[in-house]
């Protein structure tokens, strides 16, 4: 199984050295935050949970473990879609460190329960 070098930002944060390739692991574009000033190498929105789901675990903030699952499934339906952002985001992760990057606040209130480690997970597993 491979191990990549992949950490997780909030969008907004600054850019460092110690990113590597930045990319955006959100489906809607992060509020506010200006194109130009993101420094996103890659939007891999493919790869993050779809629209219903994502409705669906905002409803259900407290059922993590449910919305893995349900996560994890669809991102095996991608790969077995040969899903081009999904062979990106493994050709980047290939190359060096990688930055996720996501728009959630969850992100700084509770890192384990965050779209952001299941696919980290699923890609060092797959």
């Amino acid at each position: 199984m491979p191990s990549y070098n992949i950490r997780f930002k909030r969008a907004y944060d600054a850019p460092d050295s110690a990113d590597g390739q930045r990319v955006l692991a959100d489906r809607l574009w992060p509020r506010g935050l200006a194109k130009v000033k993101a420094h996103i190498d890659f939007w891999a929105k493919d790869v993050t949970p779809s629209t219903p789901l994502r409705k669906w675990f905002h409803d259900h903030p407290n059922e993590f473990s449910e919305f893995r699952s349900r996560f994890l499934e669809e991102l095996s339906v991608l790969e077995a879609e040969h899903n081009t952002m999904l062979t990106e985001l493994r050709a980047r992760l290939k190359e060096g460190s990688v930055t996720l990057l996501t728009a959630a606040h969850r992100l700084e209130d509770d890192e384990a329960h965050t779209h952001l480690h299941v696919l980290r997970d699923f890609l060092e597993s797959h």
